[in-house]
């Protein structure tokens, strides 16, 4: 009996064999869907990474493009604000020489003597006007009593004219403009308290001030960016 089932060596190799062809096949399988299992999880993670770093390198890209552009607004601004303020300045020292030469040529009024006299009789008139009174002093500089007693009669003419009203204007030698002062007059009412400052210096003063909009308008243009005009 046992030597029916006993198996010779050649069949216990041959059997040995199928089995290990046998397990070696099932390992080559096992390790095929590992691979594939593998190369699909492998996939999905690469994609994941891929979609994480492209949106990290977008997002990247846009904060470096805002900083680019805000970077480039700031130093637009500057540029343009500078060349603003020196436009401005350039403006402003114009408006300063062209006042220091209106200054320095303030005298030049006073050379002619017939001029001049009108011009003593209008601001003298001005000021009997703004007064309304019947006695007024005029002060002036010592060069000019003559011309300025001549201005004082015709205003006087005038005034009275004008008003019907008669009124008495007096020199003010006691309180005469300095010499080195370019002319015109001062009218001075109410005991000494209202003075109507019309000397050329202080009319210049009035000029840069009450006439600089329209001189500023007349040598560089109306602004475009104000919004509101007086």
């Amino acid at each position: 009996m046992s030597n029916v089932h006993s198996m010779s060596d050649e069949q216990v190799a041959g059997e040995l064999k199928k089995m290990t062809a046998f397990i070696r096949q099932e390992a080559l399988e096992k390790a095929k869907e590992i691979q594939i299992k593998a190369d699909e999880e492998f996939a999905i993670e690469k994609s994941k990474l891929v979609r994480q770093e492209t949106a990290a390198i977008d997002s990247s890209y846009e904060k470096k493009f805002k900083q680019a552009s805000m970077s480039q607004q700031i130093t637009r601004s500057t540029v343009a604000n500078k060349t603003r303020l020196k436009v401005l300045s350039a403006r402003q020292e114009l408006l300063n020489d062209l006042f220091e030469q209106a200054r320095k040529r303030l005298g030049d009024h006073t050379k002619d003597k017939s001029k001049y006299q009108e011009i003593l009789k209008n601001l003298i008139l001005e000021g009997l006007y703004a007064l309304n009174e019947s006695n007024v002093q005029v002060r002036a500089r010592k060069a000019d009593y003559d011309i300025v007693k001549k201005a004082i009669d015709d205003a006087s003419k005038v005034y009275q004219e004008k008003t019907d009203k008669e009124v008495k204007v007096e020199i003010d030698e006691k309180n005469a403009f300095p010499e080195e002062s370019a002319g015109g007059v001062s009218i001075v009412g109410t005991g000494g308290r209202i003075d109507i400052n019309n000397s050329f210096e202080e009319r210049l003063k009035l000029l840069e001030t009450d006439a600089l909009p329209s001189i500023r308008v007349i040598l560089f243009g109306e602004n475009k960016n104000r919004r509101f005009k007086d």
